[in-house]
């Protein structure tokens, strides 16, 4: 007896009535109907389900606390008309630190003027491209002139370019210097003068505003200042830095992180030429799902070139420039993925939505149907 009005009790908080089945009418309409809508659901539920399994990046803007850090420069960089051994690569920045002639981690390749490589071992930057007989039979007690740059003994064409440089001296008669002639250094850059030069490796900076640039001659510093010798066998009106920019990173490259300076080529015509780019470096991590934190940095960048030449009025170092400066905010993008949760919330919304929407357009159209036979029967009567 308690459970029948136990039973009886609960009937009345039934929302879904039953109809008998004598009382059920199916029809063609109602048919097609539910196997559309089962269609439906079924694309949702898979469309939901692949949302569910794909990874979304959520990006986050906080400051950037790692300003002690050095930062790694990516480069790779082609000159179809400046040859290796007048190429420097430096960087200097704010904080007062300079690399002049970087000589570890950054490679010269020579090319040919077609654009093939002339040497299969690539040499570091900063190291003589213009290697002559310096193993010539020579007296025991050979002692070489240093021509009043320094005391002491210069027994090598390469000894005596130093002590001009550390002297601040320009030094462009190698056909007077003793050490140059035995060695044929002014043939062997003849022979060169018409190649090209690949450039690329890695230099490591401060986390600081500062630059890194490709210009001509030896680069040295006198009282303080970067200085650069472009008197180096090479009148300056031979100086064509048209480039090829293969790439140029902050950091490792990253399948989300778009590097503009990629694939960019620059020509002139014009012999005194700087090209300038002034890079907004902003850091970038990414976290991944199982909490591997990778550091990078993206960039922005905006150019300037200026003309240099003879006669322009404008005094300048020629070559190519990069400017770059620190964002002092961090750009963090986190791998997430939507929770089990929030998949199933979703699918019970579709399954729900998408029937009721059905049983509102079966109810419409069989609605429809009656009042439609309906008025044919009267039609017929009468």
């Amino acid at each position: 007896m308690f459970h029948r009005k136990l039973s009886n009790g609960f009937k009345q908080f039934d929302a879904y009535a039953k109809p008998l089945d004598d009382f059920k009418v199916k029809t063609f309409s109602g048919g097609a109907v539910t196997i559309i809508s089962s269609i439906i659901i079924i694309f949702l539920f898979i469309s939901e389900f692949l949302d569910y399994r794909k990874v979304h990046m959520e990006p986050i803007l906080t400051v950037d606390k790692s300003r002690k850090e050095r930062m790694s420069i990516f480069m790779n960089i082609t000159f179809p008309h400046m040859p290796c051994y007048l190429l420097s690569v430096d960087v200097m920045d704010v904080a007062g630190e300079q690399q002049n002639d970087i000589e570890h981690d950054v490679y010269k390749t020579r090319l040919d003027p077609n654009g093939n490589v002339i040497e299969s071992e690539a040499s570091f930057v900063g190291e003589s491209e213009i290697e002559g007989d310096q193993d010539a039979d020579l007296p025991p007690n050979y002692c070489g002139s240093c021509y009043g740059a320094r005391r002491g003994c210069c027994n090598s064409c390469d000894e005596v370019k130093e002590a001009y440089a550390a002297k601040g001296w320009s030094f462009n008669s190698p056909g007077k210097v003793e050490q140059c002639v035995r060695e044929g250094y002014g043939s062997k850059v003849e022979e060169q003068k018409n190649e090209g030069c690949n450039v690329n490796g890695l230099v490591k900076v401060n986390k600081v505003a500062g630059n890194f640039h490709f210009a001509p001659g030896k680069s040295f510093q006198q009282n303080g200042m970067h200085v650069h010798d472009l008197q180096q066998f090479y009148k300056s009106e031979d100086f064509d830095f048209s480039h090829i920019i293969h790439s140029i990173s902050f950091g490792k490259d990253h399948e989300r992180i778009f590097n503009p300076l990629d694939n960019t080529q620059k020509e002139t015509q014009i012999s005194r030429y700087q090209f300038q780019y002034f890079l907004k470096v902003v850091s970038t991590n990414t976290v991944y799902l199982n909490g591997e934190v990778e550091a990078s940095n993206q960039y922005s960048v905006t150019e300037h070139d200026q003309d240099f030449s003879i006669g322009s009025g404008n005094y300048g170092l020629p070559g190519v420039f990069f400017n770059y400066e620190i964002s002092p905010m961090l750009v963090t993008y986190t791998e997430q993925r939507k929770s089990f949760t929030s998949f199933l919330t979703g699918v019970c919304a579709i399954v729900g939505g998408v029937f009721t929407v059905a049983g509102m357009i079966d109810s419409f159209i069989y609605s429809a149907e009656k009042r439609l036979k309906k008025k044919i029967e009267l039609g017929k009567a009468s």
